[in-house]
């Protein structure tokens, strides 16, 4: 994850956070998507939600504190509809709309408070989306499956788009396995003097099941 944060200031902050910076200082997360379909009508839903959390020793005997903690959670909920153009045997492709509900949140905690520099803030905004999705079927077993989004045009954000690709093995009639890779990247329009420019991107594994 890298990027560019600023606060009401203007004042510009660029960061950059391996997978091993991440995982150092994760404290919780979820992700997932559902889909449900009939016929040729398609409801789908992603949801990412991550829990970071730091402490610090703060190097500034005249704040009266030894440390500080900082909290920052992510989530995004993206719910789409759409419709299967083309439904053959070996090839399958959708084309979706939906929207992106983004929830950014930072907490920022002296320890001990004794002057109360505490800080709390958050950021909410939703963008609309246009996308799709291929799934190639290479074996009675195996499936690529390839997606990609992209919205804003200056709603909630300037701009974002995602994309990802994965290939799929079914281990049982119900249960597959998939590994491969995503890349999210948003540009939230200047709020107030807020700014979020972020890419995120990695490797991702998971697990499928059907319900019927």
């Amino acid at each position: 994850m890298h990027g560019t944060a600023a606060g009401p200031n203007g004042r510009g902050l660029s960061f950059r956070a391996s997978p091993g910076d991440l995982l150092s200082n994760f404290r919780f997360g979820l992700m997932g998507a559902v889909e449900a379909s009939h016929k040729r009508l398609i409801v789908t839903g992603d949801m990412l939600w991550a829990r970071l959390e730091d402490d610090k020793a703060v190097p500034f005997p005249g704040l009266l504190a030894t440390s500080s903690t900082i909290k920052a959670t992510e989530f995004f909920l993206t719910p789409k509809i759409g419709l299967r153009a083309v439904n053959e045997e070996k090839i399958k492709i959708d084309a979706l709309a939906g929207i992106r509900y983004w929830h950014l949140g930072e907490n920022l905690t002296f320890n001990p408070s004794t002057l109360g520099l505490n800080f709390d803030g958050s950021q909410n905004f939703v963008d609309p989306l246009v996308g799709g999705r291929i799934g190639v079927f290479l074996s009675p077993k195996v499936v690529l499956n390839v997606l990609g989004d992209v919205g804003g045009w200056d709603t909630g954000s300037h701009l974002e788009y995602q994309w990802a690709g994965t290939l799929g093995y079914r281990v049982k009639a119900r249960w597959a396995l998939h590994a491969g890779y995503r890349y999210l990247y948003v540009d939230k329009k200047a709020d107030r003097g807020v700014v979020f420019n972020s890419t995120m991107a990695g490797v991702v594994f998971g697990l499928t099941m059907d319900l019927k």
